[in-house]
């Protein structure tokens, strides 16, 4: 794809922010389900979306806590293949991270755990720069051609 010959398409942003939504819950999931449905007798949407669990005076806190840091290395390998530009992977990930605030806002109130706030803001700055790191390094990759001798 020539970067600089595509149009602005509206769909295709929406398909791809809901893509990596999908994804990083998805995968925050999986790690939950083996970092901390180990712990607890039962797993529920508490631990995706209430400030409470994001702590760090328990175990499980911390379990929760790893599993958002490493859904957010996770996301930044799915924007590698998904937004596939590095200048954009501020822009997704930020978004990603205010649509998750949004919900949590309508699950269990504003956030008012200082630990919640650090834990995704270092996920927004993880899931960006180490996304930007990706896609830069597949852009700045050599374009392999091919030399074909003509028998003219």
């Amino acid at each position: 794809m020539f970067y600089g010959a595509v149009v602005w398409d509206p769909w295709l942003i929406v398909a791809q922010i809901l893509c990596l939504q999908y994804l990083y819950y998805l995968t925050l999931g999986v790690f939950l389900s083996f970092l901390v449905g180990t712990r607890v007798s039962r797993m529920s949407l508490v631990y995706f979306f209430d400030f409470a669990t994001v702590t760090t005076s328990t175990v499980t806190g911390w379990c929760v806590t790893t599993s958002f840091l490493l859904s957010s290395i996770a996301g930044a390998g799915y924007m590698l293949y998904l937004v596939e530009r590095a200048k954009k992977c501020l822009d997704f990930s930020a978004t990603l991270y205010i649509i998750h605030l949004f919900i949590c806002i309508m699950y269990g109130g504003w956030p008012s755990s200082i630990t919640w706030w650090v834990v995704n803001v270092t996920g927004v700055a993880v899931m960006a720069l180490l996304g930007e790191y990706l896609c830069i390094r597949r852009e700045l990759r050599e374009i392999p051609i091919t030399r074909y001798r003509s028998n003219v």
